[in-house]
């Protein structure tokens, strides 16, 4: 038990679906030793508690072999790129114990990168020092950020060649637009946000109206909240059904908006119109793009 136990802290290290859980006994035992005069324990100490051991042993049981992995996983990070493009996979990514997120920027240095909205990410590398295998190579999307990443050789290039290796080369949003930009889609079923995914075709793809497409290797999401969709599907493909159910009872996902909608076909038509004529300008901008090919 304690060698299963050393190799699974190894592997947790920012994992979120324990971390209540280790903050909970942390917090007890340190209420106890500052009761008793003992100094407080240390992360090591704390999994040793009994409880500790028996939600171990639970994950094991009920995850099995998909409790750890090593899996590599690479998020491009751009200037001006949808941060819930990012930030929701993110959270599913980072909760599969063993697996390294990496948040690569497109800039020549880990300055942390503005999104399109204002919120900042801290990069872990540049695209320079990224791994070059990779399990995951995720891209999110935007609007002028994606165009902008579109039409820069080094960045097309670094997608191209971590995705002649990658097992899974998956998108959310706009993102798509710059997989198939680099060529990664022709032939390929695949989505997007509402406003751009029949551009998909102009770069050879197939567009499906659908929240979560795969094809293949290929796993692209829809639009922004979609993404959220695809990590957990994601998940169930690297990890398994089990794990993929326990973090959508982490996270509490359980959606139910207050305005129901969220595609053209569910939104007033008013509504509707007014924002397809809004998209309309940044579909035509991916479709020169496509022509430029």
């Amino acid at each position: 038990m304690e060698t299963n136990r050393r190799t699974l802290l190894q592997g947790m290290t920012g994992a979120a679906l324990l971390t209540p859980y280790l903050a909970i006994e942390q917090a007890m035992a340190a209420q106890t030793a500052g009761q008793s005069g003992a100094a407080p324990p240390t992360d090591q100490q704390a999994v040793t508690d009994p409880h500790m051991d028996m939600h171990m042993e639970a994950m094991s049981r009920v995850l099995g072999p998909g409790l750890l992995g090593q899996e590599q996983i690479a998020m491009l990070v751009y200037p001006k790129f949808t941060a819930l493009d990012l930030v929701g996979p993110h959270f599913f990514f980072a909760s599969l114990y063993g697996a390294k997120v990496h948040l690569v920027t497109t800039e020549p240095d880990l300055t942390p990168v503005a999104s399109d909205l204002g919120l900042a990410i801290q990069p872990t590398v540049t695209m320079a020092d990224s791994p070059r295998d990779l399990d995951v190579l995720f891209v999110g999307g935007g609007a002028e950020g994606t165009l902008s990443v579109m039409s820069r050789g080094d960045t097309m290039n670094w997608v191209r060649d971590r995705a002649s290796r990658a097992k899974h080369i998956t998108s959310v949003c706009t993102g798509s637009m710059i997989l198939a930009k680099a060529g990664l889609l022709k032939g390929k079923r695949a989505t997007s946000h509402w406003g751009a995914r029949e551009v998909l075709k102009d770069f050879g793809a197939i567009p499906v109206d659908e929240r979560v497409v795969r094809d293949g290797n290929i796993l692209t999401g829809a639009g922004v909240t979609s993404g959220m969709d695809f990590a957990i599907a994601l998940v169930e493909l690297l990890r398994g059904r089990a794990y993929a159910e326990a973090l959508v009872l982490q996270g509490e996902y359980a959606p139910d908006p207050p305005i129901k909608g969220g595609t053209i076909a569910t939104t007033s038509a008013p509504v509707a119109g007014m924002m397809q004529a809004m998209a309309d300008p940044l579909a035509e901008q991916f479709r020169a793009l496509a022509a430029a090919n």
